[in-house]
């Protein structure tokens, strides 16, 4: 429909506008100039021959042979290839008329709009009319089809022409009548397809008429092109007749045209070969990088879904040490070619569609969205393998720490409880005096009070076992065999315990009197003695702290600890006071018997001796908190030195986002400035590695620290690392779109405009890309609130 509405523009401008005119606008009994209509009739009426001769006719008049419209009909058949209806075989006026309507009709059907010629014109022999009909028919079969660089008809063929002969001397092809007088463009046509006819340099351009019957006489000879034109009417004529050169020059063109189609086929089949092995190739390589790929995932994937917790933190923490030198050494080269694997598909797939060729589709299971799947389970399994790691190394630090706890109270129990069976079973008091029962009813008393002081140390072991036993430790076989022994032995000195007294009050009956001050020595002490244990126990305890928060409760607690040491120092004076007293009692009425306490075991030298020990342990633990402080001072210091740089980087990130989104929807300049641009930012992203590596040690050294919360700052490193690896493959991805619109501008031929307009076409998808520094920000607050609840701390990506 373009072409047949194209060639109705140039009807009317060529055909019509100059020799056909509406009625009003000319005068019919008008002649043509004779000079012009000589040229015409030759030129026309050779031109018509060159396609009977086909058929076995010709013609001699060009007026007279139409007349009865068969010629005509036959001519249209031979240039068409087509079957017109069965002409008329009558000699009367209107048989001559049907048969030239018929032609006339058929030119119309080809979407000519004849004016002014009628089929009574023709058959009445009407010079004007028939040249008119003839140079139509040669518009629409010769000419119009010709195309040079988004020209046709003659523009086309004027600009062909002007390609040709732009290298030849004293040729200037401007038109279709001045420009061909001298000879020499016809001479430089047939020089430029066959140098071998024609020698160029001899020809002189005052030589016109040499010139001209050079051509012709070249063109009937070697092209088979007839002799159109009489170099005479050339010359002699001020401006020879442009229909008459047109229709020669289109012989030209279609003699030529031909050669250079075969020629340009064999280019294109030559070009088509080598881009077919070079896709090839390109093929071949993405299969043997995604084949590794996927190999490599699915031999990682398996490590980092394997979940067997080790019995010590030694084993966890190479664990982790494992698994953080595959997130710095091993996943890294493997981004990479995950990126380059996706580009080397989009190259592909744009090659072949520019050839027209299938689309690549590589083997099963190997298809870019297999290896993004594989790729998503592996990040998965990744990040479950990190939070188990972390999770598992909490855990055991609290085993260690319950145990060792435990250990302790255990030692402490067993240690108090050993041989208090035995006590409680002997019956000394049977040979006793009442004096000796008093004493051992008061010891029984002060062992009770012991006995009660010690129940919140078997508490806390029984909690302590049942912790360990939900925290699956290990060794939790025998701890609970130790734990069920203490348990057993604690209800057995209960049930002894609640004997001995029934045995003691039965027999102090019999016994009226008793060592008040040894009872009351005996009462005090115990409670004072369990007091100094716990005291001692606190002091050396085992703290676990995270914070310089933390530190300062416990040096809180620490330091109201110290401020009762004068009271308990009082209440130590005061017992000792009480064993003072026995012995200033003793010298006053003059007791000379072995005063011993009957009622306990413990003397004031072991009170004084515990005494030193707590008065030893509280400069310990001063230092000991006071270590965890610095401790903990150098962790907020890694704290904020992170969130330093974070702060930095994870902005810097955002904004060279939103540089390249703002660079891709602009559709100013060209696309070789584009990739500039890109490259520019490509090697500022590069440049900018190392404080990404800087930032990456300042999170080994939290890590190695244990470190697992930051309040500085809402960037964490595996945001970052997310961060950096989208914008890494954001670059890659738009300087490879930007190429790809380079080989599809410079494969199609598309001008900077027509890339434009195309581009602009288009701008609506480019709004996904500025969207993404802000799914980037939207990501970052949506992990930081997962990561919170599962008080895991996790540094951007």
């Amino acid at each position: 429909m373009m072409m047949e509405m194209q060639y109705n523009n140039n009807n009317n401008a060529y055909g019509v506008d100059e020799y056909m005119l509406q009625d009003d606008e000319w005068d019919r009994d008008l002649l043509l100039d004779p000079a012009w209509e000589k040229q015409q009739r030759k030129t026309f009426t050779a031109w018509c021959n060159s396609h009977l001769r086909r058929a076995g006719t010709q013609i001699e008049n060009i007026e007279e042979d139409f007349r009865n419209g068969l010629k005509l009909m036959l001519l249209l058949e031979v240039i068409s290839g087509e079957r017109l209806p069965k002409p008329d075989r009558g000699k009367m006026r209107f048989h001559k008329i049907a048969n030239v309507n018929k032609a006339l009709d058929y030119i119309t059907s080809k979407g000519v709009k004849l004016v002014s010629i009628g089929a009574e014109e023709i058959v009445d022999g009407n010079v004007k009319m028939t040249l008119g009909m003839i140079w139509t028919i040669i518009l629409r079969f010769a000419i119009q089809d010709i195309s040079v660089e988004e020209t046709s008809a003659k523009e086309g063929l004027l600009l062909w022409c002007q390609r040709k002969t732009a290298p030849y001397r004293n040729v200037n092809v401007q038109n279709f009548h001045c420009s061909w007088k001298d000879g020499l463009a016809f001479c430089a046509l047939i020089h430029r397809h066959r140098p071998d006819l024609i020698d160029y340099a001899k020809l002189k351009k005052d030589d016109a008429l040499g010139n001209l019957n050079l051509a012709l006489e070249l063109a009937e000879k070697h092209l088979d092109i007839p002799k159109m034109l009489d170099p005479e009417d050339i010359i002699n004529t001020p401006k020879p007749d442009e229909r008459a050169i047109m229709t020669y020059v289109s012989c030209f063109y279609h003699a030529f045209a031909g050669a250079e189609q075969a020629e340009t086929a064999a280019n294109r089949i030559c070009k088509v070969l080598g881009v077919n092995q070079e896709n090839e190739k390109l093929m071949e390589e993405y299969e043997r990088l995604a084949s590794e790929l996927l190999a490599w995932i699915r031999q990682t994937t398996p490590w980092l879904e394997n979940r067997s917790p080790e019995n010590t933190m030694t084993a966890m923490r190479r664990k982790l040490e494992d698994f953080r030198d595959y997130r710095r050494m091993h996943k890294p080269p493997k981004v990479q070619e995950k990126c380059q694997l996706e580009i080397n598909f989009n190259t592909i797939q744009t090659k072949l569609r520019i050839s027209n060729r299938p689309a690549f589709m590589p083997s099963e299971g190997k298809m870019v969205s297999d290896i993004t799947v594989a790729w998503q389970g592996l990040e998965q399994s990744e990040k479950g393998y990190e939070e188990w790691l972390l999770s598992e190394i909490r855990r055991l630090e609290r085993v260690e720490h319950l145990a060792e706890k435990f250990q302790q109270k255990a030692a402490t129990h067993e240690g108090w409880a050993k041989g208090k069976d035995q006590l409680l079973s002997v019956k000394d008091y049977e040979k006793a005096s009442l004096t000796e029962v008093r004493a051992l009813l008061r010891k029984h008393e002060a062992f009770e009070s012991d006995l009660a002081a010690h129940q919140d140390r078997v508490e806390q072991i029984a909690a302590i076992a049942q912790e360990l036993n939900e925290l699956d430790y290990q060794a939790a076989g025998v701890m609970n065999e130790r734990c069920q022994w203490m348990c057993d032995l604690w209800d057995q000195l209960g049930t002894l315990t609640q004997k001995r007294r029934e045995a003691l009050e039965r027999t102090e009956k019999l016994l009226e009197t008793i060592d008040q001050l040894f009872l009351e020595f005996s009462k005090r002490c115990a409670p004072f003695i369990n007091w100094m244990e716990g005291a001692m126990e606190d002091l050396q305890d085992i703290f676990m702290v995270h914070s310089v928060d933390e530190v300062q409760n416990l040096i809180s607690a620490h330091d109201q600890f110290k401020v009762t040491l004068p009271e308990a120092d009082s209440e130590r004076q005061a017992i000792l006071s009480v064993h003072n007293e026995v012995q200033k009692i003793a010298q006053s009425y003059g007791i000379t018997s072995n005063l011993t306490n009957i009622y306990c075991n413990i003397t004031p030298a072991d009170i004084n001796q515990m005494w030193d020990k707590v008065k030893k342990f509280v400069p310990q633990r001063d230092g000991t908190l006071q270590e965890e402080v610095s401790r903990q001072h150098m962790n907020e210091k890694l704290r904020r030195q992170f969130a330093a740089q974070a702060n930095i980087i994870g902005p810097w990130i955002q904004t060279r986002m939103e540089e390249i989104a703002h660079s891709s929807v602009d559709l100013g300049g060209a696309l070789e400035d584009h990739m500039t641009q890109l490259k520019q930012y490509e090697h500022v992203i590069i440049n900018y590695k190392p404080n990404i590596d800087k930032l990456e040690g300042d999170h080994q050294l939290i890590q190695e620290s244990l470190i697992f919360d930051n309040k500085h700052t809402n960037y964490t490193m595996e945001h970052i690392r997310v961060g950096w690896e989208l914008l890494l493959t954001t670059i890659a991805r738009t300087i490879n779109e930007t190429e790809t619109q380079i080989l599809m501008r410079d494969a199609k031929g598309l001008s900077q405009q027509q890339l434009n307009d195309f581009r602009s076409s288009f701008t609506h998808f480019d709004r996904v890309t500025q969207t993404t520094s802000q799914t980037f920000t939207g990501t970052l607050t949506q992990h930081q609130h997962g990561l919170i609840t599962n008080s895991v701390c996790f540094f951007r990506e």
